[in-house]
């Protein structure tokens, strides 16, 4: 875990990360809670396979604003770059912002993992690295310590190297995770999708109907008994207002006033049938759009011996 502090050192180092491919990235920020957040560290990891710290370079950028726009010009404006962050919306503040290029963030990889395969409270980079990568006991204490002092302490600059670590597994194995459970279509073997399909089909109507069941007594319930919270639920109401007009009064209104209304109006089936012939005088702007449904064909018998 390489302490760089020197401006001439980390300046080495970043022309030769304009070679590599892939940098996996955290950065540390002091007074992260004022209005003047200062960036301190910017670790970056070359080396995914590497656990033991060594290429991890911790580059101590605190008052060195002229580093931190090389870096920014270098590296993360650098589109042939991969920049994995975690919660890179944040980091980017620092780095770049907008104008920062070829960025993966494993925050939302992970929020795009259906619950089923990611089964996480959370998506913290703690949870997930203890969850899809096997480490343990890992300690978030630093992560709010005082980043502008100098010198830093020893907890803190493993504390710094260590998150690159846990960033570069939680990638790899969010990717494989992805992999697995998104193969290719083409190669689909259909006959055990809808075997699997089917499966879950029956369970999910058993607990679904139990869970909406479920909801309406504990929402009556607590309606009743003046109940607003539970440890799983929060009862809440809100009111939904609707303003209606008569559209004849509108067009007057518009011709009278002279107001700006020229804008599309969708014209739904009911106003197209009793337009009739009239659609036919009007500038007609058709799109269409072809929509896929997966229906259930349990559910289409189900619904047929209902209507019986």
């Amino acid at each position: 875990m390489p302490y760089l502090t020197s401006e001439s050192t980390i300046r080495s180092l970043i022309a030769e990360y304009t070679k590599a491919s892939t940098l996996w990235i955290d950065t540390e920020v002091a007074e992260y809670n004022t209005r003047n957040p200062r960036l301190s560290l910017i670790q970056v990891l070359d080396e995914p396979a590497d656990l033991s710290g060594e290429r991890t370079f911790i580059l101590d950028v605190l008052n060195q604003p002229h580093t931190v726009a090389e870096f920014i010009d270098k590296i993360m404006v650098n589109s042939k770059i991969e920049k994995v962050f975690h919660n890179a919306s944040y980091d980017l503040k620092f780095l770049g912002g907008k104008k920062a290029k070829n960025i993966t963030c494993t925050l939302e990889l992970a929020k795009k993992i259906p619950y089923y395969a990611l089964p996480v409270p959370n998506y913290q980079l703690k949870t997930l690295a203890e969850e899809l990568c096997d480490f343990q006991n890992i300690e978030k204490q630093e992560q709010k310590s005082d980043w502008g002092r100098r010198p830093l302490t020893e907890d803190q600059i493993e504390y710094a190297y260590l998150d690159c670590i846990y960033l570069a597994q939680v990638h790899l194995n969010l990717i494989e995770l992805n992999k697995e459970i998104n193969p290719e279509p083409a190669a689909e073997d259909i006959t055990a999708l809808n075997a699997r399909y089917a499966q879950i089909e029956e369970q999910w109507k058993v607990l679904n109907s139990e869970y909406e069941h479920l909801r309406e007594r504990i929402k009556k319930a607590m309606q009743l008994q003046n109940v607003s919270e539970t440890p799983y639920l929060k009862l809440s109401s809100y009111e939904r207002t609707s303003v209606k007009v008569a559209f004849m009064e509108l067009v007057q209104l518009v011709q009278n006033q002279s107001l700006d209304f020229d804008f599309p109006i969708a014209l739904t089936q009911k106003l197209q049938k009793d337009l009739g012939e009239n659609l036919e005088q009007l500038s007609v702007d058709v799109e269409k759009k072809t929509y896929w449904q997966l229906t259930s064909k349990n559910q289409e018998s189900d619904a047929g011996q209902d209507e019986e």
